[in-house]
C-alpha cells in the first residue's frame, strides 16, 4: 500500500503515560471505512492501552476504552483528533 505518513507524534503526559498518534493518507479506504485515512491513536498508563481510536480491515473504525470496543464515525481528520483528545481529557 502507499500510504503517505501525516502525523506521526508522541506526547508524554507523565512518567507513566503517554499519547501516540499516527496518521496516514491512503490511496483507497480501509475495508469498513468510508475515508481515505489509516490511523491509531492511543493513550497508554502504565504500559497499558486505556484508550484507541482506529481503524483496520474488516472492522472499520473503531474506539476501544479499556475492553470494550465499539463503532466510531470519522467525519473528519480533524473531528477524529478532537473526539480523541476529549476522551483523553474525560479519561484523566
Amino acid at each position: 500500500m502507499n500510504a503517505e505518513l501525516l502525523l506521526h507524534e508522541r506526547h508524554v503526559i507523565s512518567d507513566d503515560r503517554f499519547v501516540e498518534l499516527v496518521v496516514w493518507r491512503v490511496p483507497t479506504p480501509v475495508t469498513g471505512s468510508h475515508h481515505g485515512f489509516k490511523y491509531r491513536l492511543a493513550l497508554v498508563v502504565d504500559g497499558r492501552c486505556m484508550l484507541r481510536y482506529d481503524n483496520e480491515p474488516g472492522k472499520g473504525d473503531h474506539v476501544h476504552r479499556g475492553e470494550e470496543e465499539q463503532p466510531y464515525h470519522v467525519t473528519s481528520p480533524r473531528a477524529l483528533l478532537d473526539d480523541f483528545w476529549k476522551d483523553v481529557d474525560n479519561w484523566r
